[in-house]
C-alpha cells in the first residue's frame, strides 16, 4: 500500500490529538501527518491516499486552518486518489450544525475525480442535522469529543476496519 497522508486542521488540540490515533491504528502503513496551517498543494498532489480532518466551530463554521487553505483545495487536481474524511463536532450545543465542518470539505472534493471512502451510518448519534449527512449516512466518520468521548476509540477502529482495505 502507498503511504497515507493525514491533513488535519486543529483549533483546540482535539482534531489533531484524534489524527495522531488514527495515525497509530494504521500500523505497518506509512503515515504522514500534516497539519494543514502548514500544507501546501504538493502535499495533496503527491498523496495518492488521504485522510482529511477537521473539526466544526461556532455554527456551522469550517476550522480557521482548513477554511483558508480551501482556496487552494477547489484547484487541485485529486483525481484518483482516494480520499476518507473525519469530522469532529459538538452534537449536544450544535445538533442543528453536527460536523458540518467535514461536510464542507466534502463539498469542496466531492466531483474532483477521486474516490470517496469512509461512509457510516448516522445511527447512534444524536443529532438534529448536518451537512455531512447524506441518506441517513454521514460522508466520514463523525466523532463528539465534548460529549461522546468514550466512543472515539470504538468508531475510530470500526471506521478504520472499514476503510483500510480500500487504500490504493
Amino acid at each position: 500500500m502507498k503511504p497515507i497522508a493525514i491533513i488535519y486542521g486543529s483549533s483546540g488540540g482535539n482534531t489533531q490529538d484524534v489524527a495522531t490515533r488514527i495515525a497509530k491504528r494504521l500500523a505497518g502503513t506509512e503515515v504522514i501527518l500534516i497539519d494543514v496551517s502548514k500544507a501546501n498543494v504538493t502535499d495533496f498532489e503527491i498523496y495518492s491516499n488521504l485522510i482529511l480532518g477537521t473539526s466544526t466551530w461556532g455554527v456551522g463554521d469550517l476550522q480557521d486552518d482548513w477554511d483558508g487553505f480551501l482556496p487552494k483545495l477547489k484547484n487541485i487536481n485529486l483525481a484518483g486518489k482516494t480520499i476518507a474524511l473525519f469530522g469532529l463536532g459538538d452534537s449536544s450545543s450544535y445538533s442543528d450544525s453536527f460536523v458540518d465542518g467535514m461536510g464542507i470539505l466534502y463539498e469542496t472534493i466531492k466531483g474532483k475525480g477521486c474516490k470517496i471512502i469512509g461512509y457510516i451510518s448516522a445511527e447512534g448519534y444524536t443529532h438534529d442535522s448536518s451537512r455531512a449527512e447524506e441518506a441517513g449516512m454521514f460522508v466520514g466518520l463523525a466523532l463528539d469529543e465534548d460529549n461522546e468521548y468514550d466512543k472515539t476509540d470504538n468508531r475510530v477502529i470500526d471506521w478504520l476496519s472499514d476503510i483500510s482495505s480500500k487504500f490504493q
